[in-house]
């Protein structure tokens, strides 16, 4: 048994040296690859991220003192920073990133301006020891998907504020919302329990980050709203050579000559159009030829309609004032202002800002006092609102293109043509004779 083991280890070692003499022997060719065939891998810098949000009254270059950074290279990214963005408008609260050498030195800095740019700047490589860095306004890249929004006023959630806040959407999506109704719809008045609304509605997403993140809304591409038992429908179409705007069901547009509010919504009407009012401060009876609206100062003021401001303002009792000028004999007034946005001679488009809620003149708290006149009579702006004619129709040789368009969005939100028909009638044929008209 002993003298076989020996035998085996014997062959084995015989096997091991004489694989060793073969590699010893072996032609040139097969030798291991020489030294000056070795290519240099380089390693990079190791380098650390930080991410943070600019402090309460910090500059950029404050903000970058803060990490240690050298003030050679300070200077150079505020230099270059400030060629192509206006420093000032560093606001706190933006988020910003840094990348850094372990010796401390910028290899790049990013700070987002808004939710749609960002200020990039990158080391330029060979530049020390002169530093400098490449900087550019880079767009964020989105992703957009559509979504599907619905909710209700109730008790509950008694404004629409509320009710899209119960949906689980921001203030901005109640303004585009109400953007798109706001010449159909007086959201100062007309809101009231039983009312509910669902839209189709481009989100976006950030590719950038790794969790995708909502990066805010795009435009609505549908809307349903129903008021007071009255059904509204808003689709978004661009017509050939035209803007994109938002038609009926029947392809008529949405947008009349006058929005039916100055204000967005959430403010009360506290005075109607009355030919004998008692004054609250005069304490008389006068004719009282606008509307009141209750809002808190400093919320927007719009124009209803396009025109040229024919003054703005200070105007004696009525306070800071803006007076524009309309087609068709129409004109509009503004009343108690706390500060006025637009210039005489200015021409304006519906929809812009004109001035702010105040309390200037004689007034006893912060309101809007708004009057219509027409050929320079005043009328009652509820009834002149109400009396203005639809808006155009989409021309007939588009209409197939709008039917397209429409079809698709409530094909979206699982929606058809004749269920929506079908709906219309039933709320016609329910609704109210008699709407309210929201005065108080």
């Amino acid at each position: 048994m002993l003298a076989d083991t020996l035998t085996a280890v014997s062959n084995k070692l015989l096997i091991f040296l004489t694989s060793v003499a073969l590699c010893g022997c072996a032609a040139p060719d097969a030798l291991p690859t020489s030294a000056h065939n070795l290519v240099d891998i380089e390693l990079p810098n190791e380098v650390r991220i930080v991410s943070n949000r600019v402090a309460r009254g910090a500059t950029l270059a404050s903000l970058l003192r803060d990490h240690a950074i050298a003030e050679t290279e300070i200077n150079s990214l505020v230099a270059r920073a400030g060629a192509v963005f206006d420093l000032r408008k560093v606001r706190a609260g933006q988020p910003y990133k840094i990348a850094q050498a372990i010796d401390g030195a910028v290899r790049r800095f990013e700070y987002e301006i808004d939710l749609d740019q960002t200020l990039r700047l990158e080391r330029i490589k060979g530049t020390s020891p002169d530093v400098d860095f490449a900087v550019e306004i880079a767009p964020i890249e989105k992703e957009v998907r559509a979504a599907v929004v619905r909710g209700g006023i109730d008790e509950g959630a008694s404004s629409l504020f509320a009710a899209m806040d119960r949906a689980g959407e921001s203030v901005e999506l109640t303004l585009k919302l109400a953007d798109v109704f706001s010449s159909e719809v007086d959201f100062n008045s007309e809101v009231q329990p039983g009312d509910r609304f669902e839209l189709l509605v481009d989100k976006l997403y950030r590719t950038d980050d790794a969790d995708e993140a909502f990066a805010g809304y795009g435009s609505v591409v549908a809307a349903e709203f129903v008021n007071d038992g009255r059904r509204l429908w808003a689709f978004r179409f661009t017509p050939d050579g035209g803007s994109p705007g938002y038609f009926n069901e029947d392809g008529r547009s949405l947008r009349r000559f006058f929005l039916r509010s100055p204000l967005k919504f959430d403010p009360v009407v506290t005075s109607g159009f009355s030919r004998s009012r008692l004054h609250p401060v005069l304490h008389v009876r006068r004719a009282h030829l606008g509307i009141d609206y209750r809002a808190p100062t400093g919320a927007p003021v719009v124009a209803v309609s396009n025109g040229v401001v024919v003054s703005a303002g200070w105007s004696g009792g009525s306070g800071r004032m803006v007076h524009l000028r309309h087609a068709n004999g129409y004109e509009t007034q503004y009343l108690h202002l706390s500060s006025i946005s637009v210039k005489r001679g200015t021409r304006v488009t519906q929809g812009d800002l004109i001035g702010r809620v105040g309390s200037s003149g004689l007034a006893t708290g912060p309101h809007l006092d708004y009057r219509v006149k027409k050929n320079g009579a005043y009328l009652n702006p509820v009834a002149a609102h109400r009396a203005m004619p639809p808006g155009d129709p989409i021309p007939n040789d588009q209409m197939p293109a709008f039917v397209e368009a429409r079809d698709r969005a409530l094909a979206m939100v699982g929606r058809d043509a004749f269920s929506m028909s079908v709906a219309a009638e039933a709320a016609l044929s329910t609704a109210p004779a008699q709407r309210s008209s929201g005065q108080n």
